[in-house]
């Protein structure tokens, strides 16, 4: 019976570690604003997808991407995003993002919050990946 629980949590320890999360930061809120985005960069060891996200500051966290679309700039929810093996997959102001809404309070500079993000590979096996984003003012966007 180890030997069994032994092999499985081997075979589990490929699932951990095979995305990479750096430079997660939230855009700060003002007092009654109820959504904001989450930025930042993921590298795959492998090919998969980045197909949802949770926190405890927002009753809502979804993966969007905005692009332009006839001239006009377009916001919308994407049931997952493309991480390729080894290529760096950014998460910018103005192109792919986290969604915060419902935000429980708002989000001052400095402080941080916790986000756990869930993702998927070419197996359709999913693993999470808990990551602290820091709260940078309104105005670092045009800083970063």
């Amino acid at each position: 019976m180890k030997r069994m629980i032994y092999l499985m949590l081997l075979a589990a320890l490929p699932a951990f570690a095979q995305v990479t999360v750096n430079e997660a930061w939230v855009r700060g809120t003002v007092a009654s604003q109820k959504a904001t985005g989450a930025f930042m960069t993921l590298t795959s060891v492998k090919d998969s997808r980045l197909v949802g996200a949770s926190s405890p500051a927002a009753g809502v966290v979804e993966v969007h991407e905005m692009k332009m679309v006839n001239d006009m700039m377009s916001m919308r929810q994407i049931d997952g995003l493309a991480l390729p093996a080894g290529q760096v997959v950014k998460l910018a102001p103005g192109g792919y993002h986290l969604m915060l809404m419902q935000l429980t309070q708002p989000l001052a500079d400095g402080a941080k919050v916790p986000l756990t993000l869930e993702f998927e590979d070419a197996n359709k096996v999913r693993s999470k990946v808990a990551v602290d984003a820091v709260v940078k003012a309104l105005n670092s966007a045009h800083q970063h």
